[in-house]
Order: structure tokens, then C-alpha cells, then sequence
């Protein structure tokens, strides 16, 4: 603006200056253009502010200069006397027109003034015009110059309040962030929380949907978590975590997802990805990982003395109402498969496995009205007492079938209903039917029933027992549960609590499956068991020297602990003429009988009696 003000002024050169009015302009020319080149110059290398107002105050002196020059060769003096009153304007210039600092607008104006006073000097005009202008010039030195002094001074306070503005505002913004974060982390591991993983959830789901940007969510569970709080106290507990997260932080890094804590001591792990390949790649990395920290975990029953993870993942994939949820619940599913599994190991989601495709999710929508539409039921496989040959025993088998009367097999839906909760339901009916079907009316002495460890982690699970056999008014010695040997049976004092109760009420608590699992030994020394019932996979590796020495070791290794021993799976004359030479107390296999529906048993059961009074009399 100063430049194009100053190349305005040209116009008055040629009025009052005519003569040499073409080299004034030229002068103006070759000023302004050079100052706007070098501030051109000087923004593009982005020199500080103190170097643009020097070349500012430069280029009004040279300004002045460039034009007196030429002016002052002019022909008619007298014109230029006059014209020299204009001078005053670069004056005013450095002091208000541009915002330099005060003592930059003094040392400009004080050098302009010195010149307009040599030019004075040399003019040939009267005494009276030199000492009338000289006034003139320190007057306007003066004025312009409180005047700058006064505007600095507003100048400066403006900058302070609106550096304090400034300042207020960002530690206002700062303030906002930190809240922000703090909504969004978790204050124990730092990673983001539940809230800010459902919000990316959101995006990711959004990208898939618009973009087709396929992406994997993963569930991360540490193994036996409440075990170690219980062993090592929830600090350690605190600090347990917060290894796992950083380590793992670390990993996901690599990958370029975001991890979360999605609660207790789960996390969740969120990544652009669209091959099952790299998915799984990445959930077995995570499992390596948490298990080569090495944090010691002595608590544990699975052969494994370190803290490890579970990891269930899903992937997006095209099909028909896809929800947002729904990869989430995938992942889940995927997660209670590796759980099953053995843990410390990754399951990747798939919709033709049938343990986690949908098909389970209709058999937990079936398991819901499955006791109110009578789609379940019950079978019941005799055991034999060896030494004597009487069925006075039986274990009663859960069926359920479709709605089309299609059968689902046990190994399906006892997975679904465990995981869905619908378990605790079933048992209730299961115990109850056994009681009115077979045992209050003397079908038969004792009645085995399978518990799963839901139902014995579940408060009040004893009272409900002892409430049903009040109702039916059977006693709870005929009554036995089968306790499967595994992984999912945590010895932990709610579980060992309501074995103790239920022992109280009279219930037997037999030892299913003994040996397949790695907590048989544990629990024989926890547990006072009535039975232990041997896995037939032992008698049907008798077939060779090593495996009926294996079976004789473990008979030996019960019958020393006190309880009876059954074996499962007897299913041959030879393999029950073993059973009477090892000494073994049951039997139970379809040389003893196939399972049967309760009237089927009952009426076998009384052909049974009849046969074994005769045999008896004669």
C-alpha cells in the first residue's frame, strides 16, 4: 500500500516539477519495485519480523532520497522549495503509518528530518521560508513522533491482552484435550477405554460399509486372571495388567491397529485387515507375546507356570444383515472356542464351524424355549455292579432336537448352553426330572447327573438342589453329580464351597472322565470323591502292553485315594472279564446297556429284577 502510494505521487511531479519529472518517477519506480522484491524475498525465506521493518524503514529513506535527488536538479527552485513540504509525509510515514517500534520510527524520522534540513540549507529561498519550514519540520517531528509513542504504548497493551487471550485460550483448549483424553484412556493401563474403542469400532464399521475397508476386531483374555489376584494380591494384579498392555501396545503398533481395554482383563485390538492369513498371523503373535513375558503364575492347573492369553478374532465379511455388533460377537464366540480349547492359544472365527458358525446361535435361540416346547429330554445308561451284577445305577444323558424333531448332538449344544448361561435352566430341569422320573418312585437306587462348572460357580446353586428335593421328596443320597475333569473347573473357594454343600444334602460327587484332563490329582486331594469314573479311551488302549499297564496305575493310583472306581466304555466279554480281574467296583458301556428314555428303562429295569429273583431262587 505504501509503494502504490508513493507511485500515486508521480502525478504531482509532473505538475509542479515537470523538468525532471521523468527521472523522479523512474527513482519511484526503481524504490518501490526493489523494496517489494526484497520483502518477497525475505517472507519466502520467513526471516523475523525486526529484519522486515528494517527493510520497511529503509526503503522510505531511500524512497525520500531516490526522489529529492533528481528533484533537486530541477529547474525552477522555487517549485522545489515548495515541494519540499511533502517531505513531512515520509516522516509521518515511519512514525505512524508503518507499526514499527519506537526507537526504529525515531532513527527513521530523526534521519529524514536531517536531510529535509541539508536540502533547507542549501535551498536559495529568504531567511524567514528556511526558518519557517525548519519549524514546520521539528513540529511535525514532535507531533508524529508523541504521537507513535502513545500508539506503541496502546500497541503494547493490545499485545499483552491478547497475548493473556492467547494464552487463556490454549490452556482453556489444553484443558478441553486433557478432559477429552482422560474420558477416552484407562487410567490403569493408559490404552484407550471401552468408550474410545466403541467410537472407532463406529468408524471402521463405517469404512466397511461405505469403502469396503475390511477390518479384524480381536478379543484378548488373560488366562486365570482372578487366580492371580487371588495368589499374588491385585496390585501385582494392577501390575500384571499393565505389563500385558504395554507389550502388546508395542505389537499392535507393528500392525498399525489400536488397542483398548475392553474391561477386566480383556482387551480388544482393532486393525485394517482383509486376509484370514494376516489375522491369524497377528492372534498368534499376541498369544506369543503375553506368554514371553514370563510373568510368573504359579496358581495355575494346566501344566503352564506363566500368565498367558486367550485371543478369539473375527474378520469382516460380506453377508446378509450384517450389524456392527455382530463382528464383535464373532470375535467373542471365537474367544469362548479358544477358551475351550486349552487356553493360551488363538481361534479364529468361523462361519462353517458349526461350535461357532450361526448354526449355534440358533440352538441357543432353540435352547430358550427348548423345556417349555418339550424339545428336550432324557436318557438313562445303566452301571453294573461288578461283583454283584446288579443295575442299581444309571447316568442320566441330556437329548434336544430340532423343531423338526432333528436330533442336535450333546457335543454342540452343551457348548452353546454353557456359554449362553442357558445351562443353569437345563440343570435345574434336569435334576428335577431325574427326581419325579426315576428316583421317587424307586425305579432305581442312584442317579448321576452331569453339573458343568457354571452351575457350581453359581451362588445358590445348592439351595436350589436342596429345594427341589424337598418338592419331590427324594433324598439326596440317590442323587450323584459327575464333575468333568478340565480346564474350565477352577478350584476356587466358591466352587469347593458348594461341593461341600451339596455333600451335606447327601449328594454323592463322582469324578467324570478321570485322566483326560490335568486336574484329576488336584482335585483328588481336594475333594473326598464317592466315585471316580476312568475314561474308556484307558480300556480301549489295553489292546497293547503299555496300555494295560497305564490302566493298572491309574486303578491303583484311585483305589489308594479311597473313592469307588467306574470304568466307562466296557463293551466286550473280554473287557469284562478284565474289569472282575483288575477289581473294579462299576461298569458302565453297552455291554451293561444302552441308553434308554425313563419308560424304556423302567420297564427293562422290572424284567431285570424278575430275571435276577429267579436266577436268585433257583
Amino acid at each position: 500500500m505504501a509503494v502504490a502510494i508513493y507511485l500515486m505521487f508521480s502525478a504531482t511531479d509532473l505538475l509542479l516539477i515537470p523538468d525532471v519529472a521523468a527521472y523522479t518517477i523512474v527513482a519511484r519506480f526503481v524504490v518501490g519495485i526493489t523494496a517489494l522484491l526484497i520483502l518477497e524475498e525475505q517472507l519466502r525465506r520467513g526471516v523475523a519480523t525486526e529484519w522486515l521493518d528494517l527493510t520497511c524503514a529503509g526503503a522510505i529513506i531511500f524512497g525520500y532520497i531516490g526522489w529529492l535527488c533528481p528533484a533537486f536538479t530541477g529547474a525552477d527552485k522555487e517549485s522545489v522549495a515548495y515541494y519540499m513540504v511533502f517531505g513531512t509525509i515520509f516522516m509521518m510515514s515511519a512514525n505512524l503509518f508503518f507499526t514499527f517500534s519506537f526507537k526504529l520510527s525515531i532513527v527513521t524520522s530523526t534521519i529524514i528530518m536531517f536531510i529535509l534540513y541539508v536540502v533547507n540549507y542549501f535551498l536559495p529561498a529568504t531567511l524567514t521560508y528556511k526558518m519557517v519550514f525548519a519549524t514546520f519540520y521539528v513540529s511535525c517531528f514532535t507531533f508524529t513522533s508523541y504521537v507513535n509513542w502513545k500508539l506503541n504504548g496502546e500497541r503494547y497493551n493490545v499485545f499483552l491482552n491478547a497475548l493473556e487471550a492467547k494464552i487463556q485460550h490454549r490452556e482453556a483448549t489444553e484443558r478441553g484435550k486433557a478432559l477429552l483424553r482422560l474420558s477416552r484412556t484407562d487410567p490403569l493401563t493408559g490404552l484407550e477405554n471401552r468408550r474410545a474403542i466403541d467410537e472407532k469400532l463406529r468408524d471402521y464399521w463405517s469404512d466397511w460399509q461405505r469403502l469396503g475397508n475390511g477390518f479384524a476386531a480381536i478379543l484378548i483374555d488373560v488366562d486365570f486372571f482372578k487366580k492371580f489376584n487371588d495368589c499374588y494380591g491385585h496390585q501385582e494384579g494392577d501390575r500384571c495388567l499393565i505389563h500385558v498392555a504395554n507389550a502388546l501396545s508395542d505389537l499392535i503398533k507393528q500392525y498399525d491397529g489400536s488397542i483398548g481395554r475392553y474391561g477386566g482383563e480383556e482387551f480388544i485390538v482393532l486393525t485394517r485387515m482383509d486376509k484370514k492369513e494376516r489375522v491369524a498371523e497377528l492372534a498368534e503373535a499376541i498369544c506369543l507375546t503375553v506368554e514371553s513375558l514370563a510373568l510368573t503364575h504359579e496358581l495355575r492347573r494346566d501344566g503352564i507356570s506363566v500368565v498367558t492369553a486367550s485371543v478369539g478374532a473375527a474378520l469382516t465379511r460380506v453377508q446378509a444383515g450384517a450389524k456392527l455388533e455382530k463382528i464383535i460377537h464373532e470375535a467373542d464366540r471365537a474367544l469362548y472356542l479358544a477358551k475351550a480349547g486349552g487356553r493360551n492359544c488363538a481361534r479364529l472365527f468361523d462361519p462353517t464351524d458349526p461350535q461357532s458358525s450361526d448354526e449355534s446361535e440358533n440352538i441357543a435361540a432353540l435352547l430358550k424355549i427348548a423345556i417349555g416346547q418339550n424339545l428336550v429330554s432324557l436318557v438313562y445308561q445303566p452301571i453294573q455292579d461288578v461283583a454283584s451284577g446288579k443295575v442299581d445305577a444309571a447316568e442320566a444323558l441330556m437329548r434336544l432336537k430340532m423343531l423338526d424333531g432333528t436330533l442336535v448332538p450333546p457335543s454342540l449344544f452343551i457348548p452353546v448352553a454353557e456359554r449362553t448361561g442357558a445351562i443353569l435352566e437345563l440343570g435345574r430341569w434336569v435334576i428335577r426330572s431325574v427326581c419325579t422320573e426315576l428316583l421317587a418312585d424307586d425305579h432305581i437306587g442312584v442317579v448321576s447327573v452331569n453339573v458343568s462348572p457354571i452351575q457350581l460357580k453359581t451362588p445358590g446353586f445348592a439351595t436350589s438342589v436342596a429345594g427341589i428335593l424337598g418338592e419331590t421328596g427324594v433324598a439326596g443320597s440317590r442323587l450323584a453329580f459327575e464333575i468333568t475333569e478340565g480346564l474350565e473347573m477352577e478350584m476356587h473357594s466358591d466352587v469347593l464351597r458348594c461341593i461341600s454343600d451339596l455333600k451335606l444334602l447327601g449328594i454323592k460327587i463322582w469324578l467324570d472322565d478321570f485322566g483326560t484332563g490335568f486336574a484329576g490329582l488336584s482335585w483328588l486331594r481336594l475333594i473326598d470323591f464317592d466315585t471316580v469314573k476312568i475314561d474308556r479311551s484307558f480300556l480301549h488302549a489295553c489292546g497293547t502292553q503299555k496300555g494295560m499297564a497305564m490302566l493298572q496305575d491309574i486303578v491303583a493310583l484311585v483305589r489308594n485315594r479311597g473313592p469307588k472306581i467306574l470304568v466307562e466304555g466296557v463293551e466286550t466279554d473280554e473287557q469284562m472279564a478284565l474289569m472282575r480281574e483288575f477289581g473294579i467296583d462299576l461298569i458302565q458301556g453297552y455291554r451293561v446297556g444302552r441308553p434308554a428314555a425313563a419308560g424304556s428303562f423302567q420297564a427293562k429295569r422290572t424284567t431285570q429284577k424278575r430275571a435276577f429273583t429267579v436266577l436268585k431262587s433257583a
